[in-house]
């Protein structure tokens, strides 16, 4: 039951005992003095009764039937018009209360309305009551003072995720070129590590860019080829593919989407990325696209456990499978999720019985652009 419905029982029970206190009290005075004064009255209407009759003297017993006849009959008639009344009242109260409480619990619906829309993409949105100084416009100033100091939090943490990503690229570059250049004489296969490890940790800083520019939201739409930009990220692919005997399936049917086509492609080369990565040997990799369906991509590889499959959203988590030791920064899927929601997309994922993972992509679609 609703706070507005509780509310308008409650102000109709409230007129309702009212009324019914009113009535009652009513009645009962009419009871005690009304077969009194029909009695008096009865008797001056009957004049023999009258003459025989002292003046401090009772009325007849005729009399006295008739008044209490009389007083029945006026106190019935009371409590069918009573009970109309309040009935009526009771109907009117009820349309009062559910108006009323409405108009009471208005800035509440707004403030309900603000926080289900709100995410880290529109923290800038405020409630912003207008009105009298009262306890629900403190609760609105309260609440967006907290979006106040949410907005600043999270303008912060992406400030320092894309300074640190800017600042920590040339020390990396600097390394890779010391390890190419000033090592002729090393071992191949410390140079061969120094050099996985040094890519490894570009790859890092490269998701923390962007992924802090995907969360900082889109600057301009514009229609992009899904179906091409899979075709392309397959064939950047096409050597991994092969190294891992992995089996190529699925239609990429015509999809054009709306969005920012580096985020498009990223997100594009991350889902197939991963697939490729954490597929087994001689397993399956399906891509498909298609207008009305977005982006699905599935693959074969080790059981995920369902509970387990929206971990694999956040940052810094890796699968298990032949690729989770090398190469990954643990940022793809968390990246996927960032762009998508930027887009203001969906995705979802879904462990296979098999073994592996389907991943599908939805995001808002455009008109085609002829070629």
């Amino acid at each position: 039951m609703t706070v507005r419905t509780r509310l308008t029982l409650l102000y109709s029970l409230m007129v309702i005992a009212g009324g019914l206190l009113l009535v009652l009290a009513i009645y009962l005075l009419l009871r005690a003095n009304l077969v009194n004064q029909l009695q008096v009255t009865v008797a001056q209407k009957l004049p023999a009764a009258a003459e025989r009759l002292p003046a401090a003297q009772p009325a007849q017993p005729a009399a006295q039937a008739v008044a209490v006849v009389s007083s029945n009959t006026v106190l019935a008639k009371l409590l069918l018009v009573s009970g109309i009344s309040l009935l009526t009242l009771a109907v009117i109260a009820a349309a009062v209360g559910w108006w009323v409480s409405g108009r009471v619990l208005r800035p509440l619906h707004r403030i309900s309305a603000t926080a289900r829309r709100l995410s880290s993409d529109n923290l800038h949105e405020r409630i912003a009551l207008a009105g009298p100084r009262d306890e629900l416009t403190e609760l609105a100033e309260t609440f967006d003072e907290m979006l106040d100091r949410l907005e600043a939090a999270f303008d912060s943490q992406r400030r320092f995720v894309a300074n640190a990503s800017h600042e920590l690229r040339t020390p990396l570059a600097i390394q890779r070129a010391a390890v190419q250049i000033g090592l002729p004489d090393a071992d191949p296969e410390i140079v061969a590590r120094l050099l996985a490890a040094n890519r490894r940790s570009e790859l890092l800083i490269d998701g923390l860019l962007l992924l802090a520019r995907s969360d900082r939201g889109l600057e301009h739409r514009e229609p992009v080829p899904l179906h091409e930009v899979a075709r392309e990220v397959l064939a950047q692919h096409a050597d991994d593919i092969a190294a891992g005997g992995l089996r190529v399936t699925g239609e990429l049917g015509e999809c054009w989407v709306s969005g920012d086509p580096v985020l498009v492609g990223q997100l594009v080369d991350n889902l197939v990325g991963n697939a490729v990565r954490y597929n087994e040997p001689g397993g399956e990799l399906c891509v498909r696209t298609g207008e009305g369906d977005g982006l699905c991509v599935l693959n074969s590889g080790r059981q995920v456990a369902e509970g387990q499959v929206p971990e694999l959203f956040e940052p810094f988590r890796r699968g298990s499978g032949r690729g989770s030791t090398d190469g990954g920064s643990g940022l793809g899927l968390s990246i996927v999720r960032s762009i998508v929601q930027a887009h203001g997309g969906s995705v979802s994922a879904e462990a296979r019985p098999g073994g592996g993972l389907t991943v599908h992509v939805t995001l808002p679609e455009s008109t085609p652009v002829a070629p």
